[in-house]
């Protein structure tokens, strides 16, 4: 099949960090070019924690749009051990916050007050089932007896599949999957489970961190993993099953702070990230499959009306830049120097 024009529902992405500041203004107009809505991680420091921080953020975000764009930021409350079953029926009221997520506490970036034990929040839980609001979860194990290759498949087994059967009428989002594990339990489960999928976790496997020496800019988490994973993530985005949706996890670090002695997880995708999710699809004949996956399935799951306007992306080759700048620093992004097939028209 040779496709060279593709248009398409305007997409959204499910799962975004714009971060704050400086940083924001530099990395929002990126994702507002490109998508109609976004899913924001409230891994902010200090968190997201209530519906007042999620409006002050938003408050923020829209002040940081260029002129002229489109876009709407929905946002998430973090879950901490303190958080109230009160905070949430506020924050589903409000209008504003469309979920909660879950880091458990040390897994990732600024997850630090993140929950310590799933029971410690099951009565929230009982009111999101309530409510119908999603829990959106980072779905890794911290137990430092366990392979850091193995978490997402030991959390899915510990913790999930309890879960779910303790509610089972709980919307769940397992974030950023990358794992055959993953895709069997999501694909198995009821309706009420989802995942995001992001756009290195399809184009890239583990080998990509050690190419000529490690390489921080691929470092994210959950990690890379084995060819065999990548294969069953891309079978899974371009199947069409509706529970499998886009989800970038753009998380943009400063040049610095990704090559230091510890290097920060993230991969600052959202500059091209429809035209790499493109790369992904054509990579095995699915181009057609792609607006379910970007533009109507995450609609659809959190029970919002899928957009009207559309994009046209061409097959055009063009080169990434080697960076972005931010302040006086800059960010490297994914395919940093590198040419590409795809290219948002306009």
């Amino acid at each position: 099949m040779n496709i060279n024009t593709l248009t398409l529902t305007r997409p959204d992405d499910w799962h975004v960090h714009l971060r704050d500041g400086e940083m924001l203004a530099a990395v929002l107009p990126d994702t507002a070019r490109q998508f109609a809505r976004a899913i924001v991680m409230p891994n902010l420091k200090p968190p997201v924690r209530t519906t007042d921080d999620a409006r002050a953020y938003r408050t923020r975000i829209l002040a940081a749009l260029p002129a002229g764009s489109v876009f709407e930021p929905l946002m998430t409350l973090y879950l901490t051990d303190q958080t109230t079953s009160t905070e949430i029926r506020a924050a589903h009221a409000s209008g504003v916050v469309y979920a909660v997520k879950y880091y458990p506490a040390g897994a990732t970036t600024h997850s630090e007050l993140g929950l310590t034990d799933l029971a410690h929040a099951y009565p929230v839980f009982s009111v999101m089932q309530e409510l119908g609001m999603p829990l959106l979860i980072h779905g890794e194990v911290t137990d430092p007896t366990v392979d850091i290759f193995d978490r997402e498949a030991v959390f899915i087994e510990r913790h999930l599949i309890p879960l779910m059967r303790d509610f089972p009428a709980l919307k769940i989002v397992l974030e950023h999957i990358t794992t055959q594990q993953a895709v069997d339990c999501v694909r198995h489960a009821p309706k009420n489970l989802a995942a995001t999928i992001t756009p290195h976790h399809l184009l890239y496997n583990r080998n990509a961190l050690f190419q000529g020496g490690i390489r921080p800019h691929y470092y994210c988490l959950p990690i890379l993993k084995r060819e065999r994973h990548r294969l069953a993530l891309l079978a899974a985005a371009t199947s069409g099953n509706p529970k499998f949706f886009l989800g970038t996890d753009s998380a943009p670090h400063r040049q610095h702070d990704k090559q230091s002695t510890c290097g920060c997880a993230g991969m600052y995708s959202a500059h091209a990230a429809m035209e790499l999710y493109a790369e992904a699809f054509d990579s095995v004949d699915a181009l057609p499959s792609l607006e379910g996956f970007a533009s109507h399935f995450g609609a659809d799951f959190y029970g919002l009306p899928r957009n009207t306007a559309s994009m046209t992306l061409i097959r055009e080759p063009h080169t990434i830049p080697a960076d972005i700048t931010v302040g006086t620093d800059k960010i490297i992004p994914m395919c940093a120097g590198e040419t590409i097939a795809w290219k948002i028209q306009g």
